[in-house]
């Protein structure tokens, strides 16, 4: 197995808007970034994947780009990036940028010229076609609820937006889009940054014909059917990776949509054509409801197990794992997986960084920050949950008040809001009106608490990452063969890590319930170390009651 630095790290995913501000306008910047730089490095991270922060509208906060090369207003200049991207590196941080190019604003530069004639040299820059009888050229949904067409009146044709109507999909089969995004990606290498995660890049290629999708019991076609793993996105990736990629050192990760195993080994594969790992989301997607995500259907442990399993045992020596439960699109998974509490937040995070890949931590998942209970829709500002809500309500699927249930439990805005990094006012986050409310627990969930508190969430999370990059455990945290132990078991998450001459075992109980296991007899063990545990006082017996959430890992070579 070919050992490179981008295995051995720990990432930190922040988004920029509700990090930290440090001008008081409510919305978190790059400066207030550059100020907590320290913090991170005493987390131990040593990789920053920044969500977007290049100039936009903020019609999809970020994800909606009117200009590649330039910063977005709200967030500083170029200028500060240059001077956070100095200090990180110095602090012997990399930074990762977020690469959004399925699609790009309806105020780009591109688009603007796209739409203002069908003669225009940047016409095929998107994807255009004319109606049929009269409606959409096809069935096709937004993910953002709605058509994923737009009438274009100046035009008289319909344009494709598999977001929001302010998101138009960029045509990746016209050479030159090809080309300027390689460009683009080039300047960004040469400026000095470390890689790329690049959004919904699965989506780039289009089924031949766009043509009609299943509805999935839904208004409109999923047209994820029509988009993801198209027919051309490995020949585009590796064009990417020969024009650009190839060329630096750099991290790159791919958010792929709809990926299987086998396609997961041609986007992450050893030979390094495309990508370095991908993001896939059969794990988070165990509570989903059959037509949409809007419900309260708990994970099955089970089904989870068996999940990660299944993406560990066979990728192993083929393509490489991206480890994560959170980011800036899902609920915090101490309230989605956990019952909010410290113990179940330290028992989610060991199951997870134990495993072979490489970890993202979401920023506040290292202090335990939950779910925030938001109250009306008019509180919330993700515009998934509200289009939603609307949609799904005055069209009578749906009843009011049991969808903003299920929205509180499930809305992206859960992940977005304020940093919590003390008791002062708005949570130390900003002097002035936050840009979406603060979580009312930040008095007892905060990380200047935390860091004062060695028994914290947040030197739990520490010591996890200290014994990945820094212990003689490194090699078989990073490396090991994985092996799941009980995987019927619906209370125990366990398994054991191998690589050359160590071994460890991992148990966690991922339930609020006492429980009784047992280790199996093929498990054998010659010593006993404990490397980390979240209760005192343990020893290894082969039964075991387990107490609610107890996680521990022993060394047992």
């Amino acid at each position: 197995m070919r050992k490179i630095w981008w295995k051995e790290s720990v990432v930190y995913q922040i988004y920029p808007r509700s990090f930290c501000d440090s001008n008081g306008d409510g919305i978190g910047d790059l400066n207030g970034i550059r100020s907590k730089l320290g913090y991170l490095k005493e987390l131990g991270i040593n990789v920053i994947w920044l969500s977007p922060i290049y100039k936009s509208p903020n019609d999809d906060n970020g994800y909606d780009i009117s200009d590649y090369q330039d910063i977005m207003t709200e967030f500083g200049t170029m200028e500060d990036f240059d001077k956070l991207l100095e200090e990180a590196h110095n602090q012997g941080i990399r930074i990762v940028m977020d690469l959004v190019v399925n699609h790009t604003s309806d105020e780009h530069s591109w688009f603007l010229e796209s739409r203002s004639s069908k003669k225009n040299d940047k016409r095929d820059y998107y994807i255009w076609r004319e109606a049929v009888d009269g409606h959409e050229p096809n069935n096709w949904g937004s993910v953002f609820s709605g058509s994923a067409w737009e009438w274009d009146e100046n035009t008289q044709m319909y344009y494709l937006h598999c977001f929001s109507k302010k998101q138009p999909d960029l045509n990746w089969e016209n050479p030159k889009v090809r080309e300027d995004v390689f460009n683009m990606m080039e300047w960004w290498c040469e400026k000095g940054i470390d890689g790329f995660r690049m959004d919904v890049i699965s989506m780039i290629s289009k089924k031949e014909g766009l043509p009609d999708v299943p509805t999935d019991g839904g208004i409109y076609g999923n047209s994820m059917y029509g988009t993801c793993n198209g027919p051309h996105v490995h020949e585009y990736l590796q064009e990417m990776n020969k024009r650009v990629l190839s060329k630096y050192d750099i991290m790159t990760v791919g958010e792929c949509a709809g990926v299987t195993i086998e396609e997961a080994k041609k986007y992450a594969n050893a030979e390094n054509t495309e990508l370095n790992m991908v993001f896939q989301f059969e794990h988070t997607s165990l509570d989903s409801g059959v037509t949409d995500k809007w419900c309260k259907k708990p994970i099955s442990l089970v089904e989870l197990k068996a999940n990660l399993s299944k993406w560990e045992m066979e990728l192993e020596d083929i393509a490489w794992n991206s480890l994560y439960f959170c980011n800036h699109d899902q609920p915090r998974i101490v309230s989605r997986l956990g019952d909010n509490s410290p113990l179940s937040a330290k028992c989610i995070a060991t199951v997870l960084h134990m495993m072979q890949g490489t970890p993202y931590v979401y920023q506040g998942e290292e202090l335990g920050m939950t779910n925030c209970s938001f109250g009306c829709i008019e509180n919330y500002r993700d515009l998934e949950s509200i289009n939603a809500y609307y949609e799904l309500t005055q069209a009578g699927i749906r009843q009011p008040e049991e969808l903003l249930e299920c929205i509180a439990y499930k809305s992206r805005d859960n992940a977005r809001t304020p940093m919590q990094w003390n008791t002062k006012k708005n949570a130390g986050f900003t002097e002035g009106i936050p840009w979406i409310m603060v979580n009312p627990n930040y008095t007892e969930i905060n990380a200047e608490k935390e860091m004062a508190d060695p028994e914290s969430v947040f030197h739990y999370y520490r010591k996890l990452i200290e014994l990945r990059r820094f212990s003689q455990w490194s090699d078989v945290i990073v490396y090991g063969h994985y092996q799941l132990i009980a995987p019927e078991d619906p209370y125990i998450f366990a398994y054991t890590r191998e690589y050359k001459e160590k071994k460890l075992l991992v148990i966690c109980n991922v339930s609020a319930n006492t429980v009784e296991f047992e280790i199996p007899e093929n498990i054998v063990w010659k010593g006993t170390e404990l490397l980390i545990a979240n209760y005192s006082e343990l020893a290894l017996s082969r039964k075991r009651k387990m107490k609610p959430w107890q996680a521990e890992v022993w060394d047992i070579l």
